[in-house]
């Protein structure tokens, strides 16, 4: 009888231990985070973002980001270039009011991390990869990511074949276990 109740003390500990796990892996975005873009037009960031994380660095593989973005939130710093970013000619915020993004795979490259996802942008759905780090402090812990999103991939603008076609996306987001 004994190693019956050392098997199902065992299983109670991993049950348990597995709730743990995807409670101290989900987090909440916290207040403070930036969402800048620099391209060759337009320079400036968003200032509404949500989401849900799941995030564990001991286990990428079973992370989830799906974040978005309110494209009325953009700021260039410019009135006349934030009504021109949120008309049809660029993001057209009336018909598509939000950037998307839903992670497929996250792993490990040496001590950093790459998220693969689906981004939504201006309607059309692409696959991309973001690289990003984490770091967990005592005040908290802060996801941070910078890479390229080529507009013409999403039908934003005209696009000329160069490198001032890409927009250079850099994200710094603060998150508080829940």
């Amino acid at each position: 009888m004994f190693p019956k109740y050392k098997l199902l003390a065992s299983t109670a500990t991993i049950v348990l231990t597995s709730f743990t796990f995807l409670f101290i892996a989900d987090w909440e975005i916290s207040k403070g985070y930036t969402i800048h873009f620099d391209g060759k037009y337009a320079k400036g960031s968003f200032s509404d973002l949500s989401g849900l994380i799941t995030f564990d660095p001991e286990h990428p593989d079973a992370a989830k980001f799906d974040v978005v973005i309110k494209v009325a939130s953009i700021e260039t710093g410019n009135d006349l270039k934030n009504k021109h970013a949120k008309s049809d000619k660029w993001f057209d915020a009336e018909r598509f009011p939000e950037i998307h993004f839903t992670s497929t795979k996250v792993a490990r490259i040496d001590s950093a991390f790459v998220v693969e996802g689906m981004l939504e942008l201006h309607g059309i759905r692409k696959e991309i990869a973001i690289p990003f780090t984490f770091r967990q402090q005592e005040s908290g812990s802060m996801f941070y990511g910078k890479f390229k999103v080529h507009r013409g991939d999403f039908g934003i603008g005209k696009t000329h074949g160069k490198e001032s076609d890409s927009t250079l996306v850099e994200v710094s987001v603060p998150v508080t276990a829940k």
